[in-house]
């Protein structure tokens, strides 16, 4: 007797077929999660730079607000129609977002209170 692809031998797990629908809900709320800590931190980003004076910007040596301003809220924009953070425009505006909020906000703080860059 030959064995085709219909018969297998050995028992055949109950929950096999249940794998694929498990990863699919797991891997949505995943992208879930990081869609939304992607426009929460490009929003947070986008209305820091709207708040702050421009001539900051200049005495840090940084692009200008209005640059700051433009990238951080397209890619927001972008990442919110497209509905993914884990595209190309989402991915741009996390790593600005993330470039604004751990380098350029500190240097603005610190001239904002007098204090210079030491």
């Amino acid at each position: 007797m030959i064995d085709g692809p219909r018969h297998r031998r050995g028992p055949r797990h109950r929950l096999s077929g249940m794998a694929p629908i498990f990863f699919r809900d797991v891997q949505g709320w995943i992208e879930l999660l990081v869609l939304l800590f992607a426009l929460i931190l490009e929003v947070v980003a986008f209305i820091h730079c709207l708040t702050q004076r421009g001539a900051g910007f200049q005495a840090l040596g940084t692009l200008p607000k209005g640059a700051w301003a433009a990238i951080i809220g397209i890619c927001a924009l972008l990442t919110w129609y497209g509905r993914s953070a884990l595209g190309i425009f989402g991915l741009v505006g996390i790593a600005a977002s993330l470039i604004y909020l751990l380098d350029v906000r500190p240097g603005l703080r610190d001239i904002a209170d007098g204090k210079g860059f030491w």
